[in-house]
């Protein structure tokens, strides 16, 4: 199993940045690719940005340019820079195993964005 545990959120001004983390454990070499999610309230939860064991990574259009995913065993991060008021949510990180199936999810940690 994989244990996910994530980190780094809080409260920031529209324009702001913030980092996150993500610290896997458990059977991590079990891990094909890790991802980043978000739920806003009252809304569904939506893949922000993923990057595979090989390193490629690709965002949810609404972020490219803004944020940048990044991992160095067993950690992920998520640099969020040019924050918006939109951004705000909890975020959860996530990975796909080799077996097909995903990690549980954590607690998430809370972003908010003021205006």
């Amino acid at each position: 199993q994989v244990q996910l545990v994530e980190s780094g959120g809080g409260l920031v001004q529209a324009g702001g940045s913030l980092r996150l983390s993500c610290a896997a454990s458990g059977n991590i070499f079990s891990i094909k690719a890790m991802k980043w999610y978000r739920q806003a309230p009252g809304k569904q939860r939506e893949l922000v940005a993923a990057i595979t064991n090989g390193g490629s990574t690709n965002y949810a259009d609404s972020v490219k340019g803004r944020f940048t995913i990044a991992r160095s065993n067993p950690m992920m991060y998520l640099q969020m820079n040019n924050l918006k008021p939109e951004d705000t949510g909890v975020y959860y990180c996530n990975a796909d195993l080799v077996s097909g199936l995903t990690a549980r999810w954590g607690q998430g940690t809370q972003v908010t964005v003021s205006s």
